[in-house]
């Protein structure tokens, strides 16, 4: 929800105000002998509506402030408190004001403090039961939202999962391991070893975190070296990590899945780099971020960031947070939120 008060209610504002406007001083007798053919009759008319207005937007404003500060589920008590509080010493006592000045006015007989008595119980119980039918409206509206975010989640999460499995499946990724492992397996078996470890546990990792909004970070970055290692394997020098601000206790941070080597295979995929002129990708953590930065070396602008969209789409629904990409003194840097574990 952009905002905890995004209802429409004109229309039962307009047709509230005007019922309990000409309806309750029909019923408890604050016209006293006055009649239709009466000009103070209408003037009475008008007035009440008025009246009604000023009970009715005033407590709309008072509920729509108090939800912005308290909800059911961290302040129960303190919700209910407010609602009856404010409703009553609201309502009361500019109910009996207005009343008094009506009987002041219209000048047809002695005030009726009963029947101002009455109307002002009258008055409360009917803005007690309509604060009741807003926050049940909210509480609906809430729930309809919080599904469609569960929605859009999920959708963003699986198209992530898929862009993920598609880069480790792509024939071309698939024909490069094989030959790396091949050339591996003839000149150097331990190496091969490992690089066929490597490759396992990356796609170990994407099918044990496909259900997952956020992981630690240290799983993360451990997924991130082990992409790393199967790129560095092919290209050798050619690539280069350097890391910053991950020497803190870093099981207290969580990420979405799958972020941090969506940056790295960007990073491959747009830039030139060779053994002679190596590229070298930052990874730093600070100001409740970690951030993965290159030199910009264009070298082809196909994928539409497509994948930096997902991503920025994921991180705004489990943090709602905003991923930042941004470009500045020839460096690309993105900056993925993290959430810190109480």
């Amino acid at each position: 929800m952009e905002h905890v008060n995004d209802i429409d209610d004109r229309w039962p504002r307009v047709v509230g105000i005007l019922g309990f406007g000409l309806g309750i001083p029909q019923l408890t007798g604050l016209f006293g002998p006055l009649g239709p053919s009466d000009p103070r009759y209408a003037a009475g008319l008008v007035w009440f509506v008025v009246l009604a207005s000023v009970i009715w937007h005033g407590n709309r404003w008072l509920l729509f402030r108090q939800r912005e500060r308290l909800d059911w589920f961290t302040s129960p008590v303190a919700k209910v408190v407010f609602l009856v509080v404010g409703c009553v010493f609201y309502t009361a006592p500019v109910t009996a004001a207005m009343l008094w000045a009506w009987y002041a006015w219209a000048a047809f007989g002695p005030v009726d403090t009963g029947a101002i008595g009455t109307v002002v119980l009258a008055n409360v119980i009917c803005v007690l039961f309509v604060a009741h039918i807003y926050e049940t409206a909210f509480l609906v509206k809430a729930r309809r939202d919080d599904r469609l975010v569960v929605a859009e989640l999920e959708r963003a999460r699986a198209e992530g999962e898929l862009a993920a499995l598609r880069s480790q499946i792509d024939p071309h990724f698939l024909f490069n391991s094989l030959n790396t492992l091949q050339w591996l397996i003839e000149r150097d078996p331990p190496a091969a070893s490992l690089y066929t470890a490597k490759l396992a546990q990356v796609y170990r990792y994407i099918l044990a975190n496909r259900e997952r909004e956020l992981v630690q970070l240290p799983d993360e970055l451990a997924f991130f070296d082990d992409c790393f290692h199967l790129l560095e394997v092919r290209f050798g020098h050619a690539l280069r990590v350097e890391r910053s601000g991950l020497d803190a206790a870093l099981d207290r941070y969580l990420v979405p899945p799958i972020s941090l080597q969506l940056l790295l295979e960007n990073a491959v995929k747009h830039n030139a780099f060779s053994e002679r002129d190596p590229l070298s990708i930052a990874v730093t953590l600070e100001d409740g971020h970690i951030e993965v930065a290159n030199p910009i070396r264009v070298r082809e602008a196909d994928g539409e960031g497509l994948g930096l969209a997902n991503l920025a789409e994921r991180v705004r629904l489990s943090m709602a947070r905003e991923l930042e990409v941004r470009s500045d003194q020839g460096w690309f840097r993105v900056r993925v939120p993290v959430a810190v574990v109480a």
